[in-house]
């Protein structure tokens, strides 16, 4: 059985906060099926989804694509001990 590379959260920093305030994180939103169907922005790093790579790929271009307020944010891919 392959072992599925599941270590990656989205974070996100508001650009005209600069360092001065924590980030948030990504939660993803799925079907009782399992199908992805959104994302939504949580403080907790603990609470947010674990995400292969893929997955962080498709979470960002949907939060770029849906949210309108997008271009207010830095939007970026990390590995869980970051």
């Amino acid at each position: 059985m392959e072992k599925i590379d599941q270590r990656y959260l989205i974070q996100q920093n508001k650009i005209a906060d600069g360092e001065t305030k924590p980030p948030v994180f990504a939660k993803v939103m799925r079907s009782k099926d399992g199908v992805f169907e959104g994302v939504s922005f949580i403080k907790s790093k603990e609470k947010a989804t674990v995400l292969t790579i893929d997955e962080a790929n498709q979470a960002v271009a949907w939060a770029n694509k849906k949210k309108p307020n997008a271009k207010e944010y830095v939007t970026k891919i990390i590995c869980v001990g970051q």
